[in-house]
């Protein structure tokens, strides 16, 4: 075994096992031992990063805020048009649906015991309330609002309602963009 791992690819690594175990297994049956095995590594080297599963669960969470934060700043950005607010919601399904977010989607989705009290949970669920704003305008009434936050949601929701169908991804991204997309052109002709 490798007594010491080094660099922000370990880091990465680290955390795509540790999401595949916590999503095969559930957060609270993995241990370090287990991310640590699977890695090749001894726990000495895995603590090199990470001193426990908490900190591995707010390192992947915390980039995932740094996603969403980063397309908030594009999207306060732009003008308030409806092709702006189609490109943000686009943009955002491609970050949940590609990469390392999609998994993290679905960590988020089978552990929300775990998250509902981490600090991450609160910081993700702070940054689903700010997106709102972005995509209707600021006089809205409370249905137009609802309809905005419910755009993000069906994105989400994609992910898990059609997961067992027998979609591609990019069916499943089709829908929920359609979805999306027609909640918040709702909203233009209230």
């Amino acid at each position: 075994m490798t007594e010491q791992p080094e660099g922000r690819d370990t880091r990465a690594r680290i955390q795509a096992i540790a999401l595949e175990l916590f999503t095969e297994q559930g957060y609270d049956k993995t241990s370090l031992r287990e991310i640590a095995e699977r890695l090749g590594v001894t726990k000495a080297a895995l603590y090199y990063h990470f001193k426990s599963k908490e900190e591995i669960v707010e390192s992947f969470s915390n980039d995932h805020i740094d996603m969403i934060d980063r397309l908030m700043e594009w999207g306060r950005a732009q003008p308030p048009t409806l092709e702006a607010r189609r490109e943000f919601l686009r943009r955002y399904a491609e970050g949940i649906y590609n990469g390392p977010f999609a998994q993290v989607m679905q960590f988020y989705e089978q552990n929300q015991a775990t998250m509902r009290d981490r600090p991450s949970g609160h910081r993700f669920k702070d940054k689903m309330g700010a997106i709102g704003p972005i995509l209707c305008d600021p006089d809205s009434g409370p249905t137009e609002r609802l309809r905005a936050a419910m755009s993000i949601f069906s994105l989400h929701a994609s992910l898990f309602v059609m997961r067992d169908d027998s979609l591609t991804r990019d069916e499943r991204l089709a829908a929920a963009l359609t979805v999306a997309y027609d909640l918040i052109e709702l909203n233009l002709k209230a």
